[in-house]
C-alpha cells in the first residue's frame, strides 16, 4: 500500500482536489494519506460501495479507542452521543426507524408546492446588478425549508444558519481551538433553543416534523428529549450544508459549461441533478471504523483501524463512469456515492434532491441571462466542498 502526501489545506487542493484523487486511484484500491491522519483511504468506486455496506465496519467509535473528551468539548459531544449518524445497531436501528416514521416520503413530497413558491419569492427579492447567489438564494432556500418542516419560526433562519456553520467546523481539516469554541457555543445555543421548542410542542402539538417526532413510536419506544433535539440538529446541519454546497457547485458547473436549458426540462432534471451530485459533490470524505479484520480487493484492513471513503474520488472513478471528468447531464443515471449507501444512507437525500430539482429549473426560467461575474472560489472547509460565494448578474 503506497503512502501519498497531499495537505488538505493546500489552496490548490482545496480549489481542485480531483488531480490528487486520480493520483491516489492510480496507486491502487487503497493508500495511506500521510497528511490526513495517516489513515487508510480509498477512492475506488467498487471498494467505497462495498465498505459502505460491510457491517464489519461502522461509524461508532470502538470502546477500546474511546479517548477522554476534553472538558471544553463536552457540550458538543453530549449532542453527538445521540446522533444516529455516529451510532450502530441496535441503537441506530431504533433511532432511524423512529425518525423515518416522521420524516416520510409523503411529508417530503408535500413540500413541493411550498418549495416552488419559496424559489419564486427569493428570486423576486434578488438585488439588481451584481449579487451573490449563494447569500441571497442558495443559503436561504434549504434553511427556510427545514425550518418550516421542523415547525420552528422562519425568522430563526439566520440563527439556525449561524449555528449550523459553526457546528460543522468540528469536522473540517485543520480545526483549531477558536473553531472548537465557536462550535461549542453554537451547540449550547442550538440545544437551549430546541429544548424550549420541544417542550412547547409537547404542550401544543402542530402539523410539523417536531410534533411527528414526538409522536413517533415503535414497540412502545419513543425518542427521548435528548435524542429528539440531536435529531433536529442533525437534520438541519447535514441537510443544509449538503444542499447549499450542491446548489452552489451545481449552478457554477451549469454556468461554466454553458449547459443548455433543455437539460433542466421536467423529463431530464433528475439526470442533471444526479450528474451534479456525482461531478462535484458537497461532501468528499466519510470515515468508517474497522471492527474486525476485513479483506477487500487484496488488501486487509485490520481491526481497530480507520478507513476514509473518498466520495469525491469514487464519483470520478473511470472504472465506474465513462469520461468521469466530463460533466454530462445526459449520462445514464447510475448510483453515486454522494449521499452514502447502506445502513447510513442519508435520510435527507430525497429532500435535497427535491430542492435541487425544483430550484434549478426555476432559476433558469426566471433568470435566463444569469452569468458569472467572477471566478467562483471554493472555501477551505475540507472534507466538505463548497463555494465561498457565487457572484452573478441576471440582466
Amino acid at each position: 500500500m503506497q503512502t501519498l502526501s497531499q495537505s488538505p489545506l493546500d489552496p490548490a487542493f482545496v480549489q481542485n482536489p480531483y488531480p490528487f484523487y486520480a493520483r491516489a486511484r492510480a496507486a491502487g484500491p487503497f493508500f495511506r494519506w500521510a497528511d490526513y491522519g495517516d489513515r487508510v483511504s480509498t477512492g475506488n468506486y467498487a471498494a467505497v460501495n462495498a465498505l459502505f455496506r460491510d457491517r464489519r465496519l461502522g461509524r461508532e467509535v470502538p470502546p477500546e479507542k474511546l479517548a477522554a473528551i476534553p472538558a471544553h468539548l463536552a457540550p458538543f459531544y453530549a449532542v453527538e452521543a445521540h446522533s444516529m449518524l455516529e451510532l450502530e445497531p441496535p441503537r441506530h436501528t431504533r433511532l432511524r426507524s423512529l425518525v423515518l416514521r416522521a420524516f416520510t416520503s409523503r411529508r417530503i413530497a408535500a413540500l413541493a408546492p411550498e418549495i416552488t413558491q419559496l424559489c419564486h419569492d427569493l428570486i423576486d427579492r434578488l438585488p439588481p446588478g451584481e449579487f451573490d447567489l449563494l447569500r441571497h438564494f442558495g443559503q436561504h432556500l434549504p434553511v427556510i425549508v427545514i425550518a418550516r418542516l421542523l415547525g420552528v419560526p422562519e425568522d430563526m433562519g439566520d440563527d439556525l444558519l449561524r449555528w449550523s456553520n459553526a457546528m460543522v467546523g468540528m469536522y473540517m481539516a485543520g480545526r483549531d481551538r477558536a473553531r472548537e469554541d465557536a462550535a461549542v457555543a453554537a451547540t449550547e445555543a442550538f440545544v437551549g433553543f430546541m429544548r424550549g421548542y420541544v417542550d412547547q410542542r409537547r404542550r401544543d402539538p402542530r402539523d410539523d416534523l417536531i410534533t411527528a417526532l414526538i409522536a413517533a413510536e415503535e414497540a412502545g419506544e419513543k425518542l427521548s428529549t435528548d435524542e429528539l433535539i440531536t435529531t433536529c440538529i442533525l437534520l438541519l446541519n447535514a441537510g443544509h450544508e449538503a444542499t447549499v454546497h450542491s446548489f452552489g457547485n451545481g449552478v457554477k458547473t451549469l454556468l461554466e459549461t454553458a449547459t443548455p436549458a433543455s437539460t433542466l426540462a421536467p423529463d431530464r432534471i433528475e439526470g442533471t441533478v444526479e450528474e451534479i451530485l456525482r461531478y462535484d459533490p458537497p461532501l468528499h470524505i466519510f470515515t468508517r471504523h474497522v471492527y474486525e479484520d476485513v479483506e477487500i480487493m487484496g488488501t486487509t484492513l485490520p481491526k481497530g483501524s480507520e478507513v476514509a471513503l473518498l466520495l469525491g474520488a469514487a464519483n470520478r472513478d473511470p472504472a465506474a463512469y465513462d469520461a468521469p471528468d466530463r460533466f454530462d447531464p445526459a449520462r445514464p443515471i447510475k448510483p453515486n456515492t454522494s449521499f452514502g449507501a447502506g445502513l447510513h444512507f442519508c435520510v435527507g437525500a430525497p429532500l435535497a434532491r427535491l430542492e435541487l430539482q425544483t430550484a434549478l429549473p426555476i432559476l433558469r426560467n426566471r433568470l435566463p441571462k444569469l452569468r458569472l461575474t467572477e471566478p467562483p472560489v471554493y472555501g477551505n472547509v475540507y472534507h466538505f466542498h463548497g463555494l465561498t460565494r457565487l457572484m452573478v448578474r441576471a440582466d
